[in-house]
C-alpha cells in the first residue's frame, strides 16, 4: 500500500513538470551542447521582459517617485497645506484661499499632469500643443488667460455693492483715489528692486487689496507671477483687521478718530440707476483698458439698481459667484508651481504687498487729514483707510476703530463710500497700467 501511494505521488510529480515544460515550450540540446529555446519559449521571455518593462515604468510614474527625486514638490504641499489651515480654521478669505491652496495641491503632485505653464510661455496660449498636452487644470485657466473670471467676478461684487454713500458724499471719492497711492509707491520700490515695469505693475495692485482686479491685472502683464501675486492679495485682504488698525492709530490722535460725521443725505433711486451708466461710460473713454472691469462692475450695480431683474441679480450674487469663485481659485493655485513660487521674486512679492497694503491705507488716511484743513465739516481720518478695495472690511474696520475712540460712533456707511470708490480707483489704476505697458 506504501508503495502505491509512493508510486503514484511520483507519477504526479512528473505529470506537474511536464505541464510546467509544456507550458514555458519544449527545450532541446543541440549539438555543441547549448540549449536551444523553442518559438513558445521566446514568446514568453519577450512577455516577462515586457511586464517587467511595464512595472518598471509603472513605479517611475509614480508620484512618490517625483517627491523624493524634487524636494521642492514637498515643500510647495506643505505651503499649500498652510493655506488650507489658514482657510479652514482661521477663517482667512476660505472662498477664495480654500480652492487656491487646493490648486496648488492638485499642480504640485509630480506625474498628475493637470496644468502645464508651458502651453501659456510667453503670455500667450500655445494653441498647437494644447489638444494633446492640456490637462484638466489648463482648460480652466483659459478663464483666467483670457480675463472671463475676474470679470464676472466683478459683475457679482457689483450686484452686492451699494453706492448710495458714495452718491451721497462725493468727496468720499477722492479718499479713495488716495488709498491707491501705495499701487503707484509699490511700483517704484519694486522697478527698484530689478523688477520689470509689467511685473512691478501687477504687484502694485496688491495694495488696493483687489484680489479680482490683482489676477485680471497678472494674468496679462505677469503670468509667471500669477500665483504669488494672488496668494499676497487674498492674504492681505484676510489681514486687514490685523495690518491696517496699528497703522490708523499712529496717523491719528484720540480727538481725530473721536470726530462725528452727519448722517448722509438719502440717495434717490434715479441717482442710483444713472450712476453706473455715468461711470461706466466716463471710465471707458478716459482708461479703455479698464472699460472690461468697470463695466462689468457696474453692470452688476445696474441689474440691482434698476428693480426689474431681480433674478437676475440674485443669481450674480450668488450662483454665478460661487461657481467662478471655485473656477478662478483653483485655476490660480495651480500657477503657483515650485518653479514659479520657490524663489527670491516670491520673497520680495510678498514683502513688498504687506508696504503696499500699508502705503494705501496711510494715503486715505492722510488726505482725510489734509482735507479737514479746509472743509468745514470734518471727516473722521479713519474712514480713508477704507479706500483699499477690501469690500466691505475695510469699513468696517474704519467703524470699528471709530467706537474703540467713542462709543455709539457709527462710521460705517460714510466709510462705504471711500470704500466702494477703492474698487473703482484700483481698477482704473490697472487700466492704467495695462495701457502703459501695451496689454491688451
Amino acid at each position: 500500500m506504501k508503495n502505491i501511494k509512493k508510486y503514484l505521488f511520483m507519477l504526479l510529480a512528473v505529470a506537474a513538470v511536464g505541464l510546467t515544460v509544456q507550458a514555458w515550450g519544449s527545450v532541446s540540446a543541440q549539438q555543441d551542447g547549448t540549449v536551444a529555446v523553442t518559438p513558445a519559449t521566446e514568446q514568453t521571455v519577450d512577455e516577462d521582459i515586457h511586464i517587467g518593462e511595464s512595472l518598471l515604468n509603472f513605479v517611475q510614474s509614480m508620484g512618490f517617485v517625483g517627491l523624493v527625486q524634487d524636494w521642492r514638490f514637498i515643500v510647495m504641499l506643505v505651503i499649500a497645506c498652510v493655506l488650507l489651515y489658514l482657510a479652514i480654521v482661521k477663517q482667512y478669505e476660505p472662498l477664495l484661499l480654500l480652492p487656491i491652496a487646493f490648486g496648488m495641491i492638485l499642480t504640485n503632485l509630480p506625474g498628475a499632469g493637470m496644468y502645464h505653464s508651458e502651453l501659456f510661455a510667453g503670455g500667450h496660449v500655445h494653441w498647437q500643443g494644447f489638444d494633446s498636452l492640456a490637462g484638466l487644470v489648463d482648460y480652466l485657466y483659459l478663464g483666467v488667460k483670457l480675463g472671463i473670471y475676474p470679470c464676472l467676478i466683478f459683475v457679482g461684487v457689483g450686484a452686492m455693492t451699494d453706492f448710495g454713500p458714495l452718491i451721497a458724499n462725493p468727496k468720499s471719492l477722492l479718499l479713495g483715489a488716495a488709498a491707491q497711492l501705495g499701487i503707484f509707491i509699490t511700483f517704484i520700490g519694486m522697478r527698484y528692486l530689478g523688477f520689470l515695469p509689467e511685473e512691478a505693475a501687477s504687484v502694485g495692485i496688491i495694495s488696493g487689496a483687489d484680489g479680482p482686479t490683482a489676477i485680471y491685472v497678472a494674468s496679462r502683464l505677469a503670468p509667471a507671477l500669477l500665483g504669488p501675486i494672488a496668494v499676497a492679495a487674498y492674504s492681505y485682504m484676510a489681514l486687514v483687521p490685523v495690518i491696517q488698525p496699528p497703522i490708523m492709530r499712529a496717523l491719528t490722535t484720540k480727538k481725530e478718530r473721536e470726530i462725528e460725521m452727519k448722517q448722509l443725505r438719502p440717495v434717490k433711486k434715479i441717482e442710483k440707476i444713472i450712476f453706473p451708466i455715468v461711470v461706466t461710460a466716463f471710465v471707458a473713454l478716459l482708461v479703455p483698458s479698464a472699460g472690461a472691469l468697470v463695466g462689468c462692475l457696474m453692470l452688476g450695480n445696474l441689474m440691482r439698481e434698476c428693480g426689474v431683474v431681480e433674478r437676475l441679480s440674485k443669481t450674480v450674487q450668488n450662483e454665478l459667484m460661487n461657481i467662478v469663485t471655485v473656477l478662478l481659485g483653483i485655476s490660480v493655485g495651480a500657477t503657483a508651481t515650485a518653479e514659479n513660487f520657490l524663489n527670491l521674486k516670491t520673497l520680495a512679492i510678498l514683502a513688498m504687498g504687506i508696504v503696499a497694503f500699508g502705503f494705501g491705507t496711510a494715503g486715505g488716511v492722510l488726505l482725510a487729514k489734509f482735507m479737514n484743513l479746509f472743509v468745514k465739516e470734518k471727516i473722521n481720518p479713519l474712514i480713508g483707510s477704507a479706500g483699499v478695495s477690501a469690500v466691505p472690511m475695510a469699513a468696517r474696520v474704519s467703524n470699528v476703530e471709530g467706537q474703540k475712540a467713542k462709543p455709539g460712533n457709527f462710521l460705517l456707511m460714510h466709510a462705504m463710500g471711500p470704500n466702494v470708490a477703492g474698487v473703482i480707483g484700483s481698477a482704473i489704476a490697472a487700466g492704467v497700467f495695462m495701457a502703459l505697458f501695451g496689454a491688451k
